[in-house]
């Protein structure tokens, strides 16, 4: 066991300038698949209907085909309302995982996550 398999599941909302933003720690693996999708069903489940969806993978520590799974089914629900499904900041477990499916090619990677809530004037 590594220090980073002692990371804890998590998958917390925030909303950013581009909409919401899924950040998404530890192990993304069949125990907790489940509990990212319930996450990210509650936010496409928000009216009016986010654009984008960003999910920040920066702090997953593993991925396993549960995990993509949860991944590409979210992206499935997502275009039936029109929300494209962005992937932030993938760690290089995920990025491997996306390439070797060829899942890579099917969600847009951004580098860097959204800012926080715009709260100034211009």
């Amino acid at each position: 066991m590594t220090a980073d398999a002692a990371v804890p599941f998590t998958a917390t909302v925030r909303e950013s300038v581009a909409g919401p933003v899924v950040e998404v720690a530890g192990e993304l693996d069949y125990e907790s698949a489940p509990r990212l999708r319930g996450v990210l069903r509650r936010v496409l489940a928000v009216r009016p209907t986010p654009t984008v969806l960003v999910i920040d993978l920066g702090a997953v520590t593993f991925c396993d085909s549960a995990g993509l799974n949860a991944l590409l089914q979210t992206r499935l629900d997502a275009e039936r309302q029109e929300t494209a499904v962005h992937l932030a900041r993938p760690t290089d477990i995920v990025t491997r995982v996306l390439e070797i499916t060829g899942a890579a090619q099917l969600f847009p990677v951004d580098p860097d996550i959204p800012a926080g809530p715009h709260t100034g004037a211009g």
